[in-house]
């Protein structure tokens, strides 16, 4: 299997792994969006929305990923490692990725409305920051946005039916 085979094998097998994630998210009403920190081929943190069950604004999936993986290794700089995530980035998470120094961003679905990787912004790859990115997007990219799809769509047809008189 030559090098790139390879790679795009661990990333599909990587990002299973953050879609798995996204579904607890999903199971416990969050957004579901999930993400996994990869170093050496082993997960060393993950993470899935809980900005509403924690009651905080920066419990995205990525940033709850990368605050498992410095607990573990006991440093915020993850140097060397790769973040799988279902949606593209926001600009917050962004920001946290760059200042943990994670060497390369997988994600699934792209974010029209607040990605900060490549839709909206492209905070991972400008040259104006004291660290860049890699990044490989569009991975299962299908899957992981008809999770987001399929999770609004029963938001909408719930908030319909909470507004129906009786």
């Amino acid at each position: 299997m030559n090098e790139k085979t390879e790679q795009e094998s661990l990333d599909l097998f990587w990002m299973q792994h953050a879609l798995e994630l996204a579904k607890r998210a999903e199971a416990e009403d969050e957004v579901p969006v999930g993400a996994v920190v990869v170093y050496d081929e082993q997960v060393i943190g993950e993470g899935w929305n809980r900005p509403i069950i924690d009651s905080d604004p920066t419990a995205h999936a990525e940033i709850m990923a990368l605050r498992s993986a410095a607990k573990k290794i006991k440093n915020y700089r993850l140097l060397d490692t790769t973040l799988y995530v279902t949606l593209e980035p926001c600009i917050m998470c962004s920001g946290a990725i760059i200042h943990s120094r994670v060497k390369r961003v997988v994600y699934g679905a792209q974010d029209p409305k607040a990605g900060a990787v490549e839709s909206v912004f492209n905070i991972l790859g400008t040259d104006c920051l004291n660290h860049q990115v890699d990044v490989a997007g569009g991975i299962l990219a299908t899957e992981c946005g008809q999770l987001l799809t399929d999770f609004f769509r029963k938001k909408r047809k719930e908030k319909k039916r909470e507004n129906k008189c009786d």
